[in-house]
């Protein structure tokens, strides 16, 4: 079973920029689909964005053009840039993965779950 490990969280002032990585303990590239998760306190668990296997990326609304979610194959590595930070974006990320062809962000096809990094943007 493919283990996750995030980092890169911390605290930005709004309008900063941050940048979270996930590695995997084993070879994703080409039989997993990846994602990262959010989750505020006392708020649900809510996709933030996702790469299938063919490297179609979805995003959620409330992030797109300021998120870029991407994969470095060679170091087994996903990432995520994320600009232009508001205090809503305030909440523990997580990387997720799962051996599926598409898995966008349908938090329930993800099996697999990171510890979590916590991001925190003030105003």
């Amino acid at each position: 079973q493919v283990q996750l490990v995030e980092s890169g969280g911390g605290s930005v002032q709004s309008g900063g920029s941050l940048r979270l990585s996930c590695a995997a303990s084993e070879y994703t590239y080409s039989s997993y689909c990846m994602g990262w998760f959010r989750q505020a306190p006392g708020e649900e668990r809510e996709g933030v964005a996702s790469i299938d296997v063919d490297g179609t990326t979805t995003y959620a609304d409330s992030v797109k053009g300021r998120f870029t979610i991407s994969q470095d194959n060679d170091k087994d590595t996903l990432s995520l840039q994320m600009n232009n930070l508001n205090p809503g974006d305030t909440a523990m990320y997580y990387c997720a993965a799962a051996r599926f062809y598409r898995c966008e962000l349908d938090v329930s096809r993800y099996p697999y779950w990171g510890q979590g990094t916590q991001v925190t943007v003030s105003s």
